[in-house]
């Protein structure tokens, strides 16, 4: 009988670097990026990461040993990110992780169903394609792109969604990159 694959998973990158986003801002932190996004954000920094099938396959094993590694060197939780991580089933790769003692971080556009277990969970809605109520009512911070005002009405209908949802995630805007009227409004 032929052994079985370990389970991977589409890998863009993988570092250990300081947070740079959001309310854990400046805390060091272990990235696994994802590879597969159909959300498809014009003003997206990481494109290179939409199609899954560009990206190696990386064994859930090695990606638990690459976060041991960077919480031996300080790393104090591992976000996953992508492209969109939960255009994939997250358990496996949560379970893999869980040794590591790290806490789990999501970062997310909320397009699709949660998966896995995570300590925190960034949510970043996109007008063209919203989040699931299930992740409205579970984030803990609401992270918005501003490049027009009509974002900031976005911003307060998702805030007003989570908070009908028994939800007050944290509220944080941001510039889109770029963009000198996101600037203004952020």
């Amino acid at each position: 009988m032929p052994a079985q694959a370990s389970p991977a998973l589409p890998v863009v990158e993988t570092f250990h670097s300081l947070q740079g986003e959001g309310l854990h801002a400046g805390r060091s932190a272990f990235f696994i990026r994802l590879a597969g996004c159909t959300v498809a954000c014009p003003w997206c920094d990481t494109k290179a990461s939409w199609p899954a099938a560009a990206h190696p396959q990386r064994p859930l094993a090695d990606l638990a040993a690459e976060a041991r590694a960077a919480a031996a060197a300080g790393a104090a939780f591992a976000v996953i990110t992508g492209g969109e991580p939960l255009h994939h089933d997250l358990e496996p790769l949560c379970r893999s992780l869980a040794p590591t003692g790290l806490p789990l971080h999501l970062e997310t556009s909320g397009v699709d169903r949660l998966s896995g277990t995570f300590h925190w969970i960034t949510l970043s809605p996109k007008p063209h394609r919203p989040p699931t109520p299930e992740l409205l009512a579970g984030c803990h911070e609401l992270k918005l792109v501003v490049h027009e005002p009509a974002d900031l009405a976005f911003a307060e209908a998702m805030a007003a969604a989570a908070a009908a949802a028994g939800n007050r995630p944290a509220l944080l805007l941001q510039p889109g990159w770029e963009s000198p009227a996101g600037r203004q409004l952020a």
